[in-house]
């Protein structure tokens, strides 16, 4: 069986839901920001603080590009989606899915934008960063899981039924 790959917004719940799913779909997880952060030896906040945010997507990038994962929920960096070959090393390794929260709810769940560690431009607003990923996003999703009013089961049900 293939693995499934999981894109959104940071708060979308790729990690929460991930785990959740690999444990419906008798399948591994992985979260490729921690595969960032074992690499590097700092979180994700402090590449950025040293660097800048486009570093972190090169990085980003190159972990994508290296993943080879049968049989894996892989939840993704919510900046995947800006890497062209990442995110065709991905769909080579399942279908990739697409967990759309609406702006606001996005905006309630996450109160630490600032220092989450979010690659991000420094002037770039939470709901500008929205607007410009979901292009993306809608690009690269094989499938996509419309989760508001939808309870973590609900959503887990819904893509362990993809197949």
């Amino acid at each position: 069986m293939s693995s499934i790959s999981l894109i959104g917004m940071p708060g979308a719940g790729k990690s929460t839901i991930g785990v959740q799913l690999a444990k419906a779909t008798a399948r591994d997880f992985i979260d490729t920001d921690l595969l960032i952060q074992l690499r590097e030896q700092k979180p994700l906040q402090q590449i950025m603080d040293e660097t800048d945010y486009l570093n972190l997507r090169r990085i980003e990038a190159e972990v994508l590009a290296d993943l080879a994962y049968d049989h894996h929920i892989i939840a993704t960096g919510g900046s995947a989606v800006y890497s062209e070959a990442g995110m065709a090393v991905l769909k080579q390794l399942g279908p990739v899915v697409f967990l759309d929260v609406p702006l606001q709810e996005l905006r309630a769940r996450i109160n630490n934008y600032e220092n989450r560690g979010v690659a991000r431009h420094p002037e770039q607003s939470f709901a500008d960063l929205f607007a410009e990923r979901n292009v993306l996003y809608h690009q690269y999703a094989d499938h996509v899981i419309r989760c508001e009013g939808k309870t973590q089961h609900e959503i887990v049900t819904l893509i362990a039924e993809l197949g």
